[in-house]
C-alpha cells in the first residue's frame, strides 16, 4: 500500500523527507492538511540547507512539533 504525501507547488519531496513524513501518521496528516504554498516553503527550506546533517535536524524539528 502506498502512502500518499503531497508535495509543494513547485518543489518535490525528498526521499529523506518522505521518510521523515512517513514515520507517523499523526505528521502526515498534518503534512496533508498543509496548503500547496506551506508544504512548498517547508521543502524548500528543508532542501535550501547545504549540509545533510542540517536538513536530518530540521525534518526532525518538523516532526517533534507535530
Amino acid at each position: 500500500m502506498t502512502k500518499i504525501i503531497s508535495t509543494g507547488v513547485v518543489h518535490k519531496v525528498t526521499a529523506d523527507m518522505r521518510k521523515s513524513l512517513l514515520s507517523s501518521k499523526k505528521v502526515q496528516e498534518d503534512w496533508n492538511d498543509l496548503t500547496l504554498l506551506a508544504r512548498n516553503e517547508w521543502i524548500c527550506w528543508t532542501t535550501s540547507v547545504k549540509k545533510l546533517e542540517t536538513r536530518k535536524i530540521i525534518s526532525s524539528d518538523y516532526i517533534q512539533i507535530r
